[in-house]
């Protein structure tokens, strides 16, 4: 049974072009400018293969070179695509050099055979797959088992792209049927399923990045831009099971801005929050990057350090100095800026709840103490009763209490 080879190459321009209205369309609903790209490559593409399909030897040498070089130019797109999906700019010179090459190869060599011709398309065409797939290698936020596709179907792409034709012009260097040969079909039927097969991988890329972007949002404070307790907790469970597996201690804080309520009934929320904002920069600031820190409530902080009792009382020490010499000053005066700390220690693998609850239980010595210091935990607690109750929102009228003395 014989296969058209024109009738395959319309089928893929079909749905190439099917493929890139739907990638453009979810583009602009979505507004990610990679989708665009991939679409425009995919319209780009289908257009060029379906008029050289239609018009075929009426053409004419100069339309059909034109055309060639379209497409590869769309395979460049492709290329550029997978830069702009990573954050990156698209190459601009290098997605016009593959057309480029191709055309000053065909110009300077006019007798070149078709087979010859259809070898350096082919090997332009493969080496964008090659780009696009050192592109998707290079993002190493995914799984390594979810990214796997998206750089093997580039790859297999070219390798079944180059190899058949290789093959046949190696093994039938001087045939002129070449052109229409089992191999040329192979490569139809090839396009057909790289075209399907590449949305089905850019669609995953997609739905992991919008994964990934709710899980941030879903751990992370909006206001302060630190990490929520959720994402506190849990980033911290790795770390204590890190620096426990190594036999190191951790050490917690818990940061309590003073008067924090008396900030908001004096200056106005909207300055209580810019209050939050800034002690966040100063907690963030004058930490290491592997320390750990969020916001836990209205106007609590907390931060894990891998690192012993004594160097983290010197870290807290630091981060109630900067915020103390903030010099704030709103239209109605100069802005009280204190902070009280907590800081306990234990040996490794204490668990994070543990250790919160001692701190808290320091925090609260500090603010008896004259607020605006930093005190120790002497020891871990015996019962978590309190802490859980407070974590849970059970204690909230002490707190208040507390924070109105």
């Amino acid at each position: 049974m014989s296969i058209d080879t024109s009738t395959l190459y319309t089928l893929a321009a079909m749905v190439a072009g099917m493929l890139g209205a739907m990638l453009v369309f979810f583009g602009r609903q979505e507004k990610i400018p990679a989708l665009n790209w991939w679409g425009a490559a995919y319209l780009l593409g289908a257009s060029s293969v379906a008029i050289w399909t239609i018009g075929g030897s009426r053409l004419g040498d100069t339309l059909s070179l034109a055309l060639n070089a379209t497409g590869l130019v769309a395979c460049g797109m492709v290329w550029s695509a997978a830069r702009v999906f990573h954050g990156r700019k698209p190459n601009l010179p290098g997605l016009a050099f593959g057309a480029i090459a191709w055309v000053g190869v065909t110009v300077t060599f006019p007798t070149l055979n078709p087979a010859m011709r259809l070898t350096i398309g082919a090997a332009i065409v493969a080496i964008y797959a090659g780009l696009t797939a050192h592109e998707l290698w290079n993002e190493r936020r995914r799984n390594m088992q979810k990214s796997w596709p998206t750089i093997a179907v580039p790859v297999m792409h070219g390798g079944v792209l180059m190899l058949p034709i290789l093959l046949g012009d190696l093994l039938r260097p001087h045939d002129e049927t070449f052109t229409s040969s089992i191999w040329v079909t192979a490569f139809s039927i090839e396009l057909v399923l790289y075209a399907i097969g590449t949305v089905f991988v850019i669609f995953m890329l997609v739905s992991d990045r919008a994964v990934t972007m709710h899980k941030t949002a879903a751990s992370v404070d909006p206001l302060s831009g630190m990490l929520n307790r959720r994402g506190f907790s849990e980033a911290c469970k790795r770390v204590i099971e890190r620096e426990a597996a190594a036999g190191r201690s951790v050490t917690a804080m818990i940061f309590d801005i003073d008067h924090f309520k008396g900030i908001n009934d004096r200056f106005g929320h909207p300055a209580g929050d810019e209050i939050l904002k800034l002690f966040a920069t100063v907690v963030v600031s004058n930490l290491r990057i592997s320390d750990l820190s969020g916001r836990i409530g209205g106007e609590e902080f907390a931060a894990l350090l891998p690192c012993s009792l004594d160097e983290g009382v010197v870290v807290a020490e630091r981060v109630r100095e900067a915020f103390a010499n903030s010099g704030i000053v709103c239209e109605q005066g100069p802005v009280d800026t204190t902070v009280s700390i907590g800081v306990a220690g234990g040996p490794a693998g204490t668990e994070l709840e543990v250790l919160l609850a001692s701190a808290d239980t320091a925090l609260y010595q500090a603010k008896r103490g004259g607020r605006n210091r930093v005190e120790t935990a002497e020891e871990l607690p015996l019962s978590l009763d309190n802490w859980r109750r407070k974590t849970v929102g059970l204690s909230v009228p002490a707190r208040q209490a507390t924070a109105l003395s």
